[in-house]
């Protein structure tokens, strides 16, 4: 009996893992369309699948890290024979993820992001620093097995780390506001909220698309966009706003089109990872604090109402209810 309830229960904990597993492995594909090569080492300055991995996490556990480890696995062989070399690198892939998970949850973190502190450990936890672990191991790995140079080790370090990390800090956030919008039971937009957020997406995708693909330096010309999605709609605002811009940035600067024309491979990638780091930065951080602060008004509005009722309870002449 207890053996046939635990095949039962085989399938239910295998789910969660292939469903990981095939999410991380699509997110591979498109991030691979938008791969550079330098010295024959293939890196992406937005990595989706590590922002899969931590919401996955963050969603159901550590047990679901054998699905990053496959779908890592299942990636590197779309690029190239799976060896040695490769375990490793899928070692690191498991292990910086891991990392960012047990350091937010160790701080406290709560997927609900309506906090600045959480915002914050997010960028730094969940973000920058874990993923020097993948950055490290990965570029070593091409180094120690000849695939790499020495002299590109830093070049290909930097762009590594930086498409770890913005895999976070753009798509975490998405995949967080997305699972909260799915699970909770929301009153539609009403007519004046909807026509803006239509106003807004479409002032999105046209903004980027001249701030990008102009000849002149109007990248600047993204963060209004951003603040606007971010005061008025919070994470649900900026986080689609920023993917938006990081991807449609990142297309110009792959195909050195408007202000990214001219420019060496290195100088593009500075360029470009500035650019995406900071957008992510402003929307994360900006509609966190907004939050933070409208919970903070309704609390304050609510403790007055309960005072008022209180008060009015307790005046002198008015009847005991």
């Amino acid at each position: 009996m207890v053996r046939t309830e635990g095949w039962r229960r085989l399938p239910a904990a295998l789910l969660p893992i292939l469903a990981v597993a095939v999410t991380y492995y699509v997110g591979g594909l498109i991030g691979l369309y938008q791969r550079v090569v330098v010295d024959g080492a293939e890196v992406t300055p937005l990595w989706l699948p590590t922002g899969i991995a931590v919401a996955s996490l963050l969603w159901l556990g550590l047990r679901v890290w054998p699905g990053i480890a496959l779908g890592t696995y299942l990636t590197i062989e779309r690029i190239t024979d799976f060896d040695l070399p490769g375990l490793i690198i899928v070692t690191g892939n498991v292990l910086a993820p891991v990392c960012a998970y047990l350091m937010l949850r160790r701080a406290g973190f709560r997927i609900e992001l309506d906090r600045l502190r959480d915002a914050l450990a997010l960028v730094f936890l969940g973000g920058l620093w874990p993923m020097l672990i993948s950055a490290t191991i990965g570029t070593w790995t091409l180094v120690l097995t000849g695939d790499l140079p020495l002299s590109q080790f830093w070049p290909v370090w930097s762009a590594w780390w930086a498409g770890d990390a913005m895999g976070v800090l753009v798509l975490t956030p998405l995949l967080l506001v997305l699972r909260r919008a799915v699970g909770a039971r929301r009153r539609p937009l009403d007519g004046y909220r909807a026509a803006e957020a239509a106003v807004l997406a479409v002032t999105a995708v046209v903004v980027t698309l001249v701030a990008t693909r102009s000849t002149l330096s109007l990248l600047f010309l993204v963060f209004p966009v951003i603040i606007w999605a971010a005061v008025r709609f919070q994470l649900a605002g900026s986080a689609p706003v920023t993917l938006l811009v990081s991807v449609l940035t990142i297309a110009a600067a792959t195909g050195h089109a408007g202000p990214f024309a001219g420019h060496t491979l290195l100088e593009v990638m500075i360029n470009l990872q500035a650019l995406n780091g900071a957008a992510a930065l402003t929307g994360l951080l900006l509609a966190a604090l907004v939050t933070e602060q409208n919970n903070v008004r309704l609390k304050i509005e609510q403790v007055c109402e309960d005072l008022a009722e209180l008060v009015e309870h307790l005046a002198p002449g008015k009847p005991d209810r």
